[in-house]
């Protein structure tokens, strides 16, 4: 179940975004101020805050950051708080929600921040698929740590939910944490939680993620960009069932089970150095690998009707169904971007079609990846859309971000795809994107996170 901190008076119209947010599931916490908030944060943690632009935006945003809470702000105002608003931003909040709430940009911006879990579970119709499910109906009931692998976009935190969701352990939390997503001093304290004092800006104690799931289930996604440091750590807790947190002076006893998930080899990256055989061996007691999308091709047309009905009623829109032109592109397309890309490109179709079907014309497909020549055959040509051309006169730092931006387009703001084309890590990336930024260079955005425009100029 999501978590949602709304943090000013439920009486009026932060009222109703509550209400929209409670109907789709989510898991309501209130705070009447930000300094209230906060605490609500330390101890409970949440991922996403809406805080209404009466109160100091800014400074919860600053206090998050100096806690190493992380947390995305959404700021709530009218149209005439624009200059509140634009402070608020600046400050570090990651968007504006206007009021009256619209109940579908609710719905984006919880997706956006990865908390509202999907309605139900895994859409499989495919013999490799079903398979899967069978398989992890059987593994939800044990206990130990589970491994998922599998490509990125495959749906490894779909199937990690739905696992926790047949296990004995349904009635208590599930927490997610993206490893590859934050820097490695604040995923530590995302982890195991820190004591009053522990760094500058920890003005009280946190629980963190550990802490958080007791009870319940923990997946650690992306487990393979974890730094070495903090996989020692991990692997202490999978030992001893107890977290230290950051200035604590005792451990704290955790009842968790551990899923963890990853698009990497993690073989390979033991046999690199890079992961820690012996936690290899401790996450794999169980292991589940979702297969490619262009490995279970039955569950193509199944899934694009899913996501067709689910955005078509998000933009209300009549549903369709798809032309037997779209059906077969569909069908023939190789999805290097899985299941992740599927659902960007019927979301567009579902937005560009007109007429009483979705037609072959909606259906907006990324180029294949050229397959690898025979040795001593000439190289290929790059794709036109990725060529850059004009490189004698140029800077370096432009070469690369016209790269990397290109690359990222390619890849419909896929992150770690991106990353993995370019031969970076994914906190290399990022940090590059945040330069980017902070220069006024537009980004394109994460999947399923769609630009907001303020409503003022």
């Amino acid at each position: 179940m999501s978590r949602l901190l709304i943090v000013g008076s439920l009486e009026g119209e932060l009222g109703a975004a509550a209400r929209v947010a409670i109907a789709r599931g989510a898991k309501l916490a209130h705070a009447e101020g930000v300094a209230a908030g906060l605490g609500r944060l330390r101890s409970e943690g949440a991922d996403l805050a809406l805080v209404d632009l009466r109160h100091d935006v800014a400074w919860l945003v600053g206090a998050l950051h100096a806690e190493r809470i992380a947390c995305p702000v959404v700021a709530c105002g009218h149209a005439e708080d624009a200059d509140a608003a634009v402070r608020a931003i600046e400050a570090g909040a990651r968007d504006f929600l206007p009021l009256p709430p619209d109940a579908d940009l609710i719905v984006a911006m919880l997706e956006a921040a990865g908390a509202e879990p999907p309605p139900e579970g895994p859409i499989a119709r495919d013999p490799a698929m079903l398979t899967l499910l069978a398989r992890a109906t059987q593994l939800a009931r044990a206990e130990a740590s589970l491994l998922i692998t599998g490509e990125s976009g495959t749906g490894k935190e779909v199937l990690a939910r739905h696992i926790h969701a047949l296990s004995g352990r349904a009635r208590g939390p599930f927490v997610a944490l993206n490893c590859a997503a934050l820097p490695e001093t604040l995923l530590e304290s995302e982890l195991f939680g820190h004591e009053k004092g522990a760094f500058s800006g920890a003005v009280a104690s946190r629980k963190g993620k550990f802490e958080q799931a007791d009870g319940g289930t923990l997946l650690l996604d992306e487990i393979g960009e974890m730094d070495p440091r903090l996989q020692a750590k991990i692997l202490r807790v999978i030992q001893e069932r107890e977290v230290d947190r950051l200035g604590g002076t005792a451990p704290v006893r955790v009842d968790v089970r551990l899923l963890a998930a990853t698009h990497r080899d993690l073989t390979a990256e033991v046999s690199r150095g890079r992961f820690r055989e012996d936690l290899y061996f401790r996450l794999n007691v169980l292991a589940l690998h979702i297969p490619p999308l262009r490995g279970r091709p039955a569950d193509i047309l199944p899934l694009a009707e899913h996501f067709g009905a689910r955005y078509a009623r998000a933009n209300g829109l009549p549903q369709r169904g798809f032309s037997p032109q779209a059906r077969a592109a569909l069908l023939a397309h190789p999805w290097p971007g899985n299941v992740r890309e599927l659902e960007n490109c019927v979301h567009r179709a579902v937005l560009l079609a007109d007429g009483a079907e979705i037609g072959l014309d909606a259906i907006e497909l990324t180029q294949p990846r050229q397959p690898e020549a025979p040795v001593g055959a000439p190289a290929p040509q790059p794709s036109p859309a990725l060529r850059i051309t004009g490189l004698v006169g140029r800077k370096v730092e432009e070469v690369e971000q016209e790269l990397i931006l290109e690359t990222l387009t390619h890849c419909l703001g896929n992150r770690t795809r991106a990353a993995e084309i370019l031969g970076i890590s994914i906190r290399t990336l990022r940090n590059k994107l945040q330069e980017y930024r902070a220069a006024g260079i537009a980004v394109p955005p994460a999947p399923g996170q769609a630009p907001i425009a303020l409503p003022f100029g």
